[in-house]
């Protein structure tokens, strides 16, 4: 049986850039804070890489709103945002 590329090609890296899965929900623990994503995966990165996060309240870190067609997450309390694309290191 002969396959062609896209039959055995690797999924592309990138595809959260071209198929972009929205947030689901947040959560801080051990240090970081973490964005789950409506398709069942979660990303996270260290808290110390968001000062303004770091040094909020736990009723600051909880109050926050999906933006950017749900890829963000902005934090009114401390004026922080947060994407999927940076944390998974596509973006500038």
């Amino acid at each position: 049986m002969h396959f062609s590329a896209p039959d055995w090609a690797p999924m592309n890296p990138r595809r959260v850039i071209q198929e972009p899965t929205p947030i689901a929900g947040v959560r801080f623990a051990d240090g970081r804070v973490y964005l789950a994503l409506e398709d069942g995966r979660e990303i996270g990165a260290p808290l110390k890489q968001f000062p303004r996060l770091a040094g909020a309240t736990d009723a600051q870190r909880a109050h926050w709103r999906r933006i950017g067609r749900g890829l963000g997450v902005h934090w009114p309390d401390v004026d922080e945002d947060l994407h999927v694309a940076h944390l998974l290191g596509l973006s500038d």
